[in-house]
């Protein structure tokens, strides 16, 4: 799996990036994992066509050690669909840059 991978958070990060995510993306609902939308001015043809599937996501799993996110833009309410794949290099930008955004934010230099 492609992915942004934020290694050697400590327990301090850990505990400000959960709170950040628990209160802006709210509580996790599958283990560790919670649920970045896509701004919409961002989606592919495919994805805008998909309005049943929306909203478009990128998983990020927050463990006590790391945050990886997925390169993947997934749906939240099938496994499957042809609105899903890889991320173009522009919406994998908007992932860096909205990540490393929260980080600064949190002043986590990990």
């Amino acid at each position: 799996m492609k992915q942004y991978r934020i290694d050697g958070l400590d327990l301090q990060d850990h505990r400000k990036l959960k709170s950040y995510l628990d209160t802006h993306l709210g509580a996790p609902m599958l283990g560790n994992i919670y649920w970045l939308e896509l701004d919409s001015h961002l989606l592919t043809p495919i994805q805008k066509d998909h309005e049943k599937c929306s909203p478009h996501c990128f998983a990020l799993e927050l463990e006590e050690s790391f945050l990886s996110c997925e390169f993947l833009v997934r749906i939240k309410k099938n496994i499957r669909c042809d609105c899903m794949g890889y991320a173009t290099p522009e919406q994998r930008e908007w992932l860096i840059t909205t990540v490393d955004a929260i980080l600064e934010t949190l002043s986590i230099t990990a």
